[in-house]
């Protein structure tokens, strides 16, 4: 049996989420003030809106915090999975904010009310530059990470809706048209969703032990099967053990047996080929048939 474990070490967010949070939870405080002030039910509903987003940040970054913990007593692994869960999390909120925008935008079909007006513009155009800002402090670590993923999302769906609270007041206080608003509301929406949907998805299949989908599983497979010695392959599993790191096992069949280079060499090569850091193998001389229940 031989094993390894990535060394890779991970960008370090904490200053990105620090700022993304101090940033935020100041604009909450404004668009409370502001809001009460103007007597602005669209201020409210976003103050709370962001409110929910400064939650997710809080939420991702003590995962990623955890995550970083080294394995002890029962939890083998770590807590690296509790990125995962984070990232179903935020997800959720997300389609809890969507729901929001949305209930706020039919009331508003049913009972027009004017834009608060320039007082409104500006603060929300204040909210544009701040998660805008702090949605670019995530913008390269969302490829790799779904919870810097998750955390991009709510940053440029604020901007997204604060930008759409800033074009509405504009274009009604030129023509006048009420529904404007909540017309831009439902646009939001559909952009929102787009990103969350697949947010939300990702991060099932990963709950479930999933192949990434980055990794192409018969890719894997051939490149085992390619090595030199390796007559045939079987019990092959990749899953993520967090949002960043992933996992394989395989038994491999050598009839002339291996040595330690074989297998340091093959390490090397599926994580410079996959990305694949953490593996496993077992090593047998010719495949063992035997009766599974479930899929070997």
């Amino acid at each position: 049996m031989a094993h390894s474990h990535e060394h890779t070490t991970q960008k370090n967010y904490g200053k990105a989420f620090a700022i993304g949070i101090g940033l935020n939870i100041a604009f909450v405080a404004v668009e409370i003030f502001y809001g009460l002030l103007a007597n602005s039910s669209a201020l409210l509903a976003d103050a709370g809106h962001n409110a929910s987003d400064v939650l997710s940040l809080i939420f991702a970054w003590a995962a990623i915090r955890l995550a970083s913990i080294k394995p002890k007593g029962k939890y083998t692994y770590g807590l690296r999975k509790t990125t995962i869960l984070v990232s179903i999390l935020n997800a959720l909120l997300l389609f809890g904010a969507v729901i929001a925008i949305g209930w706020d935008a039919v009331g508003k079909f049913k009972n027009p009310e004017p834009v608060a007006g320039t007082q409104v513009m500006i603060v929300a155009g204040i909210g544009v530059v701040i998660n805008t800002i702090t949605a670019l402090l995530f913008m390269k670590g969302q490829k790799d990470d779904l919870n810097i993923k998750g955390a991009f999302l709510h940053m440029a769906a604020d901007a997204g809706v604060s930008l759409g609270v800033v074009a509405a007041g504009l274009l009604i206080n030129l023509t006048g048209i009420q529904w404007i608003d909540p017309v831009m509301s439902f646009i939001i929406i559909l952009v929102i969703l787009w990103g969350t949907w697949r947010l939300f998805t990702d991060s099932i299949d990963l709950a479930l032990d999933a192949v990434p989908k980055q990794i192409k599983l018969d890719k894997v497979r051939n490149f085992l099967l390619s090595q030199n010695g390796v007559n045939d392959i079987h019990d092959l599993h990749v899953w993520a053990m967090s949002t960043t790191q992933i996992a394989l096992t395989a038994h491999l069949i050598m009839p002339k047996g291996f040595n330690d280079e074989f297998i340091s060499e093959l390490q090397k090569k599926l994580e410079h080929e996959f990305g694949i850091g953490h593996t496993t193998f077992q090593i047998e001389n010719e495949r063992i048939e035997k009766e599974c229940k479930t899929d070997c």
